[in-house]
């Protein structure tokens, strides 16, 4: 019955903490996915512009061999200090992990660019399609088709990689949940809890992922 009083008093913070959770993930995703797509187009094999592909190679080897957790702090501490302003642990977070995660994300595409055969490139050309409309027509269709489950595999380590913002003072699931266990002296129960959120959050993003990769697969 003890058990059953803590969660109960429990259960409106970790909502609160998840509902948090759930933005850092958008914005993150929106910077990660925007930024990733626009860092691998550019070094793609055949869109590559020898100054400028080379040095978005480069931002996008930083962003990888960084861990996330230092970028963070480099965020969230470094920057406002060189830079003579302060940043909101929410907006430091989104930040910091929509930029690492852009890495990853060049690469993913870059890769499904590179898989794209050449003879794709050339019916476009024959078309009279320029490379802009190369891009959204022919190419990136079937790029999104061949990377969709890498993708998926992204956006659940985004999911993740949310609990480290707590390390700054984040209000999200795992920092309420740290807070909680504080308070009530009780992990097992608190933590069984804020684990069984994640797992929830996790099932739900990869239902409506594998949706899209069923649907965009049969057309």
């Amino acid at each position: 019955m003890n058990t059953l009083e803590l969660l109960s008093r429990s259960y409106p913070l970790l909502i609160q903490g998840t509902l948090m959770t759930i933005q850092v993930l958008l914005g993150a995703a929106s910077i990660s996915f925007s930024l990733g797509l626009v860092m691998g187009i550019l070094s793609c094999n055949r869109l590559k512009i020898p100054v400028i592909s080379l040095l978005v190679e480069g931002i996008a080897f930083v962003y990888r061999a960084i861990p996330f957790y230092v970028q963070l702090l480099i965020v969230y501490f470094v920057l406002p200090d060189l830079w003579g302003f302060n940043l909101e642990p929410f907006s430091a977070s989104v930040i910091a992990l929509g930029m690492c995660s852009a890495g990853y994300v060049a690469q993913i595409v870059r890769g499904g660019m590179n898989a794209i055969p050449d003879a794709q490139w050339e019916a476009a050309s024959t078309l009279g399609y320029d490379i802009p409309r190369s891009l959204r027509y022919i190419v990136l269709p079937q790029m999104f088709r061949n990377v969709l489950p890498a993708f998926n595999n992204e956006l659940d380590a985004l999911l993740k990689s949310t609990a480290m913002a707590s390390s700054i003072g984040m209000l999200e699931l795992t920092r309420m949940g740290m807070n909680l266990v504080s308070r009530e002296m009780e992990p097992v129960p608190i933590y069984l809890t804020v684990a069984f959120f994640y797992l929830c959050m996790s099932a739900l993003l990869n239902f409506f992922t594998r949706n899209l990769e069923k649907r965009y697969v049969k057309n």
